[in-house]
């Protein structure tokens, strides 16, 4: 993925700042307002490192008398009580900041840590992991970001980049055939994916000459039959009922790409410590 806009992070961030600040950081005020301190970030467990623009946005909407100092970048693997970063600054700008830096800072590290394992698991494989969009509402692009991060691939951003005919589109459209030729003919430039849920669907997917084929919820017998039967005719995408325990089984088959919600829906933030010197 492209690197996020700088407009969608000062967004991000000033929804987020809005939400927490409100009327006002009253607990702050019983820091003398011209006192100033250094502080360091420190991760308690091994992670993918993600979020850094975010975190600095925080503090640079606070107060531009805030200084940080990076010791990792984006996509580094840090180890359990690792320093990650120093900051120096208005003390009072540094209490304020300091949540809403580390919740988005863990989270989207949470992303890319999660994306990397599942990279880990398939990389004997030819298989490319890709993201979906069951994410968090209001970051879509910050952990995409991320899974590209962990060394994930994006699937589509959002309705409006790519076509994927899902089970509901093909009973609303009539058919396979059906909603792969309507889809053609509203965008004819753009290739055209569908979600099939058996062999027989599969069949008339390659019939109608499709670009990609998502296998629903496929077992692995039934992935190995897939692949056979298109012989490379088109790229296969493997979905549903994929986590660690089954994902290097599922790119064993041969499909061209597996996808996997739990990725960004799944998130367990990595723990961070912001600790003041």
């Amino acid at each position: 993925m492209n690197p996020v806009p700088h407009s969608y992070i000062e967004e991000s961030v000033n929804s987020a700042l809005t939400e927490d600040i409100g009327s006002g950081d009253i607990t702050s005020t019983i820091i003398p307002e011209d006192e100033v301190s250094l502080a360091n970030v420190i991760s308690r467990e091994r992670a993918i490192i993600c979020g850094i623009d975010w975190f600095e946005e925080v503090f640079s909407q606070l107060d531009p008398n805030v200084y940080i100092d990076w010791e990792v970048d984006d996509g580094d693997e840090v180890e359990a009580n690792q320093q990650l970063c120093t900051l120096s600054g208005p003390t009072r700008s540094l209490l304020t900041g300091e949540r809403t830096a580390l919740n988005f800072l863990q989270t989207l590290s949470g992303t890319a840590t999660l994306t990397r394992r599942y990279v880990d698991a398939i990389k004997n494989t030819q298989a490319k992991l890709l993201d979906t969009r069951k994410t968090i509402p209001g970051l879509r692009l910050a952990q995409k970001y991320a899974v590209s991060c962990g060394g994930g691939f994006n699937h589509r951003i959002g309705l409006f980049d790519a076509i994927l005919i899902k089970e509901n589109h093909i009973h609303a459209a009539g058919g396979i055939t059906e909603a792969i030729a309507a889809a053609r003919f509203n965008n004819p430039d753009m290739p055209v994916e569908i979600e099939v849920e058996n062999i027989d669907q599969l069949q008339q997917a390659i019939a109608s000459q499709v670009e990609r084929v998502l296998l629903d919820n496929f077992d692995v017998k039934l992935l190995r039959k897939a692949v056979t039967l298109t012989n490379k005719q088109l790229q296969l995408e493997a979905s549903g009922g994929v986590n660690l325990d089954t994902i290097n089984a599922i790119a064993q088959t041969g499909v061209d790409f597996i996808s996997c919600g739990s990725l960004t829906k799944d998130v367990i933030a990595i723990d961070l410590s912001m600790r003041f010197i």
